[in-house]
C-alpha cells in the first residue's frame, strides 16, 4: 500500500500535466505543485490568488503574460548539468500562455499572495549556488528563490545529492506555528534521478511518531511534508535531484533539529573529511 505522502506521475494527460498537488488534495493550507511535461504544445495557466514561479526544469520555451515575452528561455537537457534553470515569478491574477516548440519540463509552484510584486525573470546568473554538508552529508543547492529575493510566500529551491550521500540532514522540522524558533512551512519535493531508473528513500515522521512514513521515491515521483522531520538518503549508482517548494504563513525558512542526530553537524565529524 503506497504511502498517502507519495504522489506518482500520471504521465496519460493530453496536457501534459504529470504532477498536481493542491491544498485540497494534500489536506494542507499554502503550497500547489504542478509539473508539466510538453512537447511542441501552448499551455494557459492562470494564476488566480496565488503566486507562481515557474521553474524550467528541462529544455526549452517561451513564457507570454501581460506585456511581457520571456522567449527561448531555458538551459538544460537534464538537471544533473547542474547549472541554474530560468525562472519566471508571476504574481496573483495573471493569465500566463507558456510554449514550447521543443520538449520542456515544467514545475508550477504556487502558493496564496497579496500581488505585492510584479512579474519577472529569474535569470540563472541571479541564483545563488551553495554547497552544503561535509563527507556523505553533502549537497548542492540552488536558491531559486529564497526569502532573500522578494516573493509573498514562495521559497523555491533546487538540491543535487550524489549516490550515496544524505541530504535535508540531521533531520530537522519546520511545523510549529507557535515557537519563536521555528516557521510554519509546508513542503514538496520533485524528485528526478540519474540514471532515471534508480530510487532514494525518504522519510516523514515526528517526534511521537504519529507520522512515520518512509517511501522508496522514483524519477518524478512528489513527497508532501505536511509537518515532520523529512531526510533523504540516496542509493549507490545513481544521483538525486529534487526541487522544493515550501509555504507558510510567514515566509522564513526557521528550523529545529532533531536533537538525536545534531551532532552530525559538528566538528568532529567533519575533521573526519578534512
Amino acid at each position: 500500500m503506497s504511502s498517502p505522502l507519495l504522489s506518482k506521475p500520471n504521465m496519460q494527460q493530453a496536457d501534459g500535466l504529470i504532477q498536481q498537488i493542491t491544498p485540497e488534495n494534500a489536506a494542507w493550507e499554502y503550497v500547489g505543485f504542478e509539473v508539466y511535461q510538453l512537447k511542441q504544445q501552448q499551455i494557459t495557466l492562470e494564476s488566480d490568488h496565488n503566486e507562481l514561479c515557474l521553474v524550467f526544469v528541462t529544455g526549452f520555451g517561451s513564457v507570454y503574460v501581460d506585456d511581457y515575452a520571456f522567449e527561448n528561455i531555458g538551459n538544460r537537457i537534464t538537471p544533473f548539468e547542474k547549472i541554474p534553470p530560468y525562472a519566471v515569478y508571476i504574481p496573483p491574477h495573471k493569465q500566463v500562455q507558456v510554449t514550447t516548440e521543443l520538449t520542456l519540463e515544467l514545475a508550477v509552484c504556487k502558493a496564496p499572495a497579496k500581488g505585492n510584486y510584479p512579474v519577472r525573470l529569474i535569470s540563472p546568473n541571479h541564483i545563488g549556488i551553495e554547497k552544503r554538508g561535509f563527507g556523505r552529508n553533502q549537497r548542492l543547492v540552488h536558491n531559486i528563490l529564497p526569502e532573500t529575493e522578494p516573493a509573498d510566500s514562495l521559497l523555491v529551491v533546487e538540491v543535487f545529492t550524489d549516490e550515496g550521500n544524505t541530504s535535508s540532514y540531521p533531520s530537522h522540522k519546520h511545523d510549529d506555528k507557535n515557537v519563536d524558533n521555528e516557521t510554519y512551512l509546508e513542503e514538496t519535493y520533485y524528485h528526478r534521478f540519474d540514471p532515471p531508473q534508480g530510487f532514494a528513500m525518504q522519510r516523514v515522521y515526528t517526534e511521537d511518531r504519529t507520522l512515520d512514513e518512509c517511501m522508496a521515491v522514483y524519477d518524478k515521483d512528489v513527497v508532501k511534508v505536511p509537518r515532520g522531520y523529512h531526510p533523504v538518503a540516496t542509493i549507490a549508482g545513481y544521483n538525486n535531484y529534487y526541487l522544493n517548494v515550501m509555504a507558510g504563513p510567514i515566509r522564513k525558512w526557521q528550523f529545529s533539529w532533531e536533537q538525536d542526530h545534531l551532532w552530525v553537524n559538528g566538528e568532529h565529524y567533519r575533521d573526519k573529511y578534512k
